[in-house]
């Protein structure tokens, strides 16, 4: 997770194309479900399967990656997961 949060401080995701500048902004905002223990987050995608292009990054740092629900109104999936804590704020540093 060091290795992930260094990459998207650097720029080094946001600069991918056609998918960096979505994904950064979405693990930015990522949350921590502590029933389930899982990184959940709403991202932008046009890919068919879903996070086709994503998973280069993706795969290398989570174990798996679920879509819930592929076609959800970005603001009320936001909403929905809003009261989660910060991704951020509960992974340390050096997890």
């Amino acid at each position: 997770m060091p290795e992930l949060r260094a990459r998207l401080d650097d720029g080094d995701i946001r600069e991918m194309e056609p998918f960096g500048r979505a994904m950064t902004r979405s693990l930015d905002d990522a949350r921590f479900d502590p029933e389930t223990g899982e990184a959940v987050w709403v991202e932008e995608d046009y890919c068919s399967p879903p996070l086709a292009m994503e998973r280069e990054v993706l795969d290398d740092y989570f174990e798996s990656v679920t879509v819930v629900e592929e076609s959800v109104d970005e603001t009320a999936g936001w909403a929905r997961i809003a009261d989660l804590p910060r991704l951020w704020e509960r992974v340390p540093s050096d997890a």
